[in-house]
C-alpha cells in the first residue's frame, strides 16, 4: 500500500480538499452511520456541523476505537473524506475491513505541539475529523473547534473526554463470544453503546450490537448466547487469549491499494 509523508501545517491546508458541499435543500446535511447506530443519535446520522464525541472509558482499551470505525464506515462508504489524529496505533487494515476507504482516509498519528492547528485545518477541508483528545487541551480551544466544524460543516469526532460535545457515545459493557472451556478463538464482542446528549440527544439511550461481528457491525438478537470473557481476555478456565483485533487480510481491490495519506508535524 503506497504511502505519502507530509510536513508542516501549510502543507496539510494544501492537502485536503473541500469539503462535499451541502445541496441548497439540504439534502447531504447528515452523513450516514450503520443502521444499528442510528437510533442513538438524534439526526440518525453524524448531523454537519456536529461534535459527536466517544469516550474511552474504563479501561481505555474498551472498544472505543472499535466503536469510532463504525460510525466512519458508512459516511467514508458514501464518498465522504474523513481524517484521524493522533491515534498511532490506528489500524488501517482493521478500516479496509469495515469498508472505509483508504484513498479518502488522511491519518495524522502524531500531530505535535500544533495539535489545535492541524485540527483546525482539516475541519476546513474534510467531512469527519477524528482526534484523540490531549490530556492539556482547555475548554476555549476545544469550543473554538467545535464552532468553527459548525461553521465549515465538519463532524468533529473527539475520541476521549470532551465537555459539550451534542452526542457522546459510550462502550459501556462488553463480553466476547467465540471461547470455549478455556479453548477456542475470539471472534465477535457484543458491546452495550450509550449515548448522552444535549438538546434532542438529552434522553439517554442505549443499544447492543456485535462490535465487530461477522465482518459488520449489527444489532446483537436478544436471545444470542454470548460466552462471558472479561476485558483482558480471560475465560471461565483462566487461560489468556489476545483481545485485539484479527489483523485484516492484504486488500486486492484496486480502491484499498490506493494511497494511505501520512500526514507529520513541522
Amino acid at each position: 500500500m503506497a504511502g505519502r509523508m507530509v510536513v508542516g501545517s501549510a502543507a496539510l491546508a494544501a492537502l485536503v480538499r473541500p469539503a462535499s458541499a451541502p445541496d441548497p435543500e439540504g439534502g447531504h446535511r447528515v452523513l450516514p452511520v450503520a443502521p444499528e447506530l442510528t437510533g442513538l443519535l438524534p439526526n440518525r446520522g453524524l448531523r454537519r456541523g456536529s461534535t459527536i464525541a466517544v469516550a474511552t472509558g474504563q479501561p481505555r482499551r474498551s472498544g472505543g476505537t472499535s466503536l469510532v470505525l463504525a460510525l466512519l464506515a458508512e459516511a467514508s462508504r458514501a464518498g465522504s473524506w474523513c481524517a484521524v489524529v493522533g491515534v498511532p496505533t490506528f489500524g488501517a487494515g482493521a478500516a479496509a475491513e469495515l469498508g472505509i476507504a483508504l484513498d479518502r482516509l488522511a491519518l495524522v498519528p502524531h500531530p505535535g505541539p500544533e495539535w489545535a492547528t492541524v485540527i483546525a485545518a482539516l475541519i476546513d477541508g474534510v467531512d469527519v475529523v477524528v482526534t484523540a483528545v490531549p490530556a492539556t487541551v482547555s475548554a476555549s480551544v476545544a469550543n473554538r473547534l467545535a464552532a468553527r466544524a459548525r461553521q465549515r460543516g465538519s463532524v468533529l469526532v473527539p475520541y476521549g473526554r470532551w465537555d459539550g460535545a451534542d452526542v457522546t457515545l459510550q462502550v459501556v459493557r462488553g463480553a466476547w463470544e467465540g471461547l470455549g472451556q478455556g479453548r477456542g478463538r475470539l471472534r465477535r464482542r457484543e458491546v452495550t453503546v450509550s449515548a448522552r446528549g444535549r438538546g434532542a440527544a438529552a434522553r439517554p439511550k442505549e443499544v447492543k450490537v456485535w462490535l465487530p461481528g461477522d465482518g459488520l457491525t449489527r444489532v446483537v438478537p436478544r436471545s444470542a448466547p454470548v460466552a462471558a470473557v472479561s476485558a483482558t481476555g480471560r475465560s471461565a478456565a483462566g487461560r489468556l487469549r489476545p483481545v485485539g483485533p484479527a489483523v485484516a487480510p492484504a486488500p486486492t481491490g484496486p480502491s484499498r491499494r490506493a494511497a494511505l495519506t501520512l500526514v507529520a508535524p513541522s
